[in-house]
């Protein structure tokens, strides 16, 4: 049986909350908050300009400056030191594993010896005397004795890419060779490394000199005067550096222009020219003139010209993977506008207009067309300011042609002209009216003497006027 709930009649009504306390500020009271607010952050400026007691200032600071330079000079010396010692090593298994014994042996010819290996030898001798220097600490002198030998490295660097090929021509015919070779690797001095990864190592060995030695130079002091001496042998190494990058990209544009030319049948087109820079390729679209259907076709731009090309038949049993060239447009005189496709809409297109003939190229590619506009336009600017001929302000105020030759006259050139002037007075009769020339009639030695002189002086004015015209000269950007 359930009890009763006893319910209260007259329950208590709930407390109220206590609010928090109403500070009443008066005028005053706000006025002194403000004025210490305001001093409080007066004075937090003013300590932030006034010296801090844990940072020292004067000497102290500048002293320990200079610690930390010289402590990240001695941390770059010693990478530096080492890296050379091992690179002298590698340098001496070249030197001393193949130069040498193939020279005794007999296995290559000088020749073909000099054209794999070029100045490695001298460059070993070089980096040796180097390599002594660096383990004395005289980082300055070391590579001021240094960079006046960087001419072999610039021989060995421009040589480098016959040395690759040579050397597959000689393991490919070679067999002696290549058992010698195979023999030489095998020792456990190279730790598995072969002579194609050792020969390319003079080239990263430059680029390693010009980090190390910009490196010294931010962490030696101007008064320091090693100081001169490294920045000296930071710009060298550098122009070397700058030879080892436009040598790799020379390289590499040539086989893209071997590739592109033996993409294209047959061998009327010629890719391999000189100053021929390879660009860009890809599909575009072209829109005839009258309003047909437009064609899909491949486009090789290169630095002077643009290459419209068609895709051969698959049924074709040599030439299924190759192109066949259609036109080739000379870039000299283009002119690249852009029809639409300002805005980010689909595809966009390009109209060319050429000395002879007009070329309007359409992709439904945003990106795509806009990355062809941007490399015709960069391709026909860079021609056109190669072309571009700017007079000297000495041929434009150069005396007239004339009266150069006028003031140029000498002596003993006037008398000729005189003498001539008085010999053709002797011909004429003595009434003044020269003598009639028949056919039959011969002339006197002394008149052909006469005619030869003068014919010598007409002959001598072109060449005075090709002298001087050859004097003018234009300067091409």
């Amino acid at each position: 049986m359930t009890q009763p709930i006893a319910v209260d009649v007259n329950p208590e009504p709930p407390r109220p909350r206590k609010r928090p306390p109403v500070f009443n500020l008066k005028r005053t009271h706000i006025d002194r908050v403000t004025t210490c607010c305001r001093d409080d952050t007066l004075t937090r400026s003013v300590m932030s300009f006034a010296p801090s007691p844990c940072v020292p200032a004067g000497p102290h600071s500048i002293q320990e400056q200079r610690e930390r330079w010289d402590r990240k000079r001695k941390c770059t010396g010693r990478e530096l030191v080492q890296s050379e010692q091992k690179y002298c090593e590698q340098l001496d298994l070249i030197t001393t594993y193949f130069v040498e014994i193939l020279k005794a042996k007999g296995t290559l010819r000088q020749d073909i010896r000099e054209s794999i290996f070029s100045s490695i030898k001298s460059i070993h001798l070089v980096n040796q005397t180097l390599l002594t220097h660096l383990e004395e600490g005289n980082f300055g002198y070391g590579f001021e004795q240094f960079c006046p030998h960087l001419h072999f490295y610039t021989a060995y660097v421009d040589n480098i890419q016959t040395a690759k090929r040579v050397l597959m021509v000689q393991l490919k015919k070679n067999k002696a060779f290549r058992r010698f070779k195979k023999l030489q690797e095998s020792r456990p001095e190279f730790h598995k490394m072969k002579l194609e990864d050792l020969l390319p190592l003079p080239l990263k060995r430059i680029q390693q000199y010009k980090h190390f030695l910009r490196d010294l130079t931010e962490n030696t002091s101007p008064d320091n005067p090693e100081f001169q001496q490294l920045s000296r042998a930071v710009r060298a190494v550098s122009e070397v550096a700058q030879r080892i990058q436009d040598n790799a990209r020379s390289h590499e544009n040539h086989l893209q222009l071997r590739r592109v030319q033996k993409l294209l049948k047959g061998r009327k087109t010629r890719l391999l020219a000189p100053d021929r820079w390879y660009v860009r390729e890809g599909w575009l679209k072209t829109v005839p003139p009258k309003g047909t259907e437009t064609k899909p076709k491949m486009f090789f731009l290169f630095s002077d010209i643009l290459i419209q090309a068609k895709p051969c038949s698959s049924m074709h049993p040599t030439n299924g993977d190759k192109f066949s060239c259609q036109r080739v447009y000379p870039l000299k005189e283009c002119t690249v506008d852009k029809v639409f496709g300002h805005t980010k809409s689909q595809g966009g297109l390009i109209s060319l207009t050429f000395a002879r003939a007009k070329l309007l190229l359409m992709s439904s590619d945003q990106e795509d067309i806009n990355d062809w506009y941007r490399s015709l336009c960069l391709a026909v600017g860079q021609l056109k300011s190669k072309s571009t001929v700017v007079h000297r302000r000495e041929e434009l105020l150069r005396q007239p042609l004339r009266s150069a030759m006028d003031g140029q006259q000498s002596p003993a050139a006037s008398s000729q002209y005189h003498g001539r002037k008085r010999a053709m007075v002797r011909e004429e009769g003595p009434e003044g009216s020269q003598r009639p020339c028949s056919s039959s009639s011969r002339a006197p030695a002394g008149d052909s003497a006469v005619s030869t002189s003068k014919k010598i002086k007409l002959s001598e004015a072109p060449a005075a006027r090709s002298q001087e015209s050859s004097g003018s000269s234009c300067v091409i950007l």
